[in-house]
């Protein structure tokens, strides 16, 4: 059977042909359609995620630009802790009168004999459910002192924690996107929009990378960050919504 198999693949890429969707089978598009909807589902979980990890930096309800560069550039007049509290997080104090226990230890200069005093009880109890390594490592850490000062000091990401979320990031996602353009290749449409419809993805994703850190340095490139981010989705959800079109409502015979 693998012997007959192989000499089939070899006959097909002699004779110029490929296996597409209307090779496979039933089950093979159902497994097929399983995952793609899931991973789809995901996404769109992952951007409400991201909606309600970064609005409100700017003290405004809502995502905005604003947001993006405070995240990863910093801002100079107010600290991602600071921004988050009187923001995202502050919902989720038990105290409302918490907030500006910490909002007065930023102020004073976040020293670390007052952290351990009045901030940790606070975060320990409202907070570290969420911004806990193990649980999410895109999220900074509150958990101890050091995780905390690199928030409650003017700046944006650090480096290191940049770093951790990038390797993360494209290990992760370069095994969706693979996935996803595996399928994708299966699709009955012009060899050349195939190929380059399988790379923008991957592409958007490297640039999306790569802009955290420049933004960094360079707010403005903010834009180039929500961009590529963008491209990225919109690329991804083409190959999905094509591919379960072509595997269940396309037809075209063979030649």
């Amino acid at each position: 059977m693998g012997e007959s198999y192989r000499s089939r693949s070899e006959s097909d890429r002699r004779s110029g042909t490929y296996r597409r969707f209307r090779d496979i089978s039933v089950s093979e598009r159902i497994l097929n359609t399983a995952f793609l909807l899931t991973i789809g589902i995901g996404y769109i979980v992952a951007l409400a995620n991201m909606y309600y990890t970064h609005q409100g930096r700017d003290t405004k309800a809502g995502l905005s630009i604003d947001d993006v560069m405070i995240a990863y550039h910093g801002s100079h007049n107010q600290t991602r802790l600071g921004s988050a509290i009187k923001g995202i997080m502050e919902p989720n104090l038990k105290y409302k009168s918490d907030k500006d226990v910490i909002l007065r230890w930023i102020q004073n200069g976040a020293e670390e004999a007052e952290y351990k005093e009045r901030i940790a009880p606070i975060l320990n109890r409202d907070c570290i459910t969420c911004h806990t390594p193990a649980i999410n490592p895109s999220l900074p850490d509150l958990t101890n002192f050091a995780g905390v000062s690199q928030v409650a000091h003017a700046g944006g990401a650090t480096v290191p924690f940049l770093i951790r979320v990038s390797h993360i990031h494209l290990f992760g996602i370069a095994f969706i996107l693979y996935f996803i353009g595996k399928i994708f290749l299966l699709c009955d449409m012009n060899v050349i929009v195939k190929r380059i419809a399988v790379v923008i993805p991957f592409a958007a994703m490297l640039l999306d990378v790569m802009s955290w850190f420049i933004t960094k340095s360079f707010p403005a490139f903010a834009y180039v960050v929500v961009a590529s981010g963008a491209l990225m989705g919109i690329s991804m959800g083409m190959q999905i919504v094509v591919s379960i079109y072509q595997m269940w409502f396309y037809s075209k015979e063979k030649i």
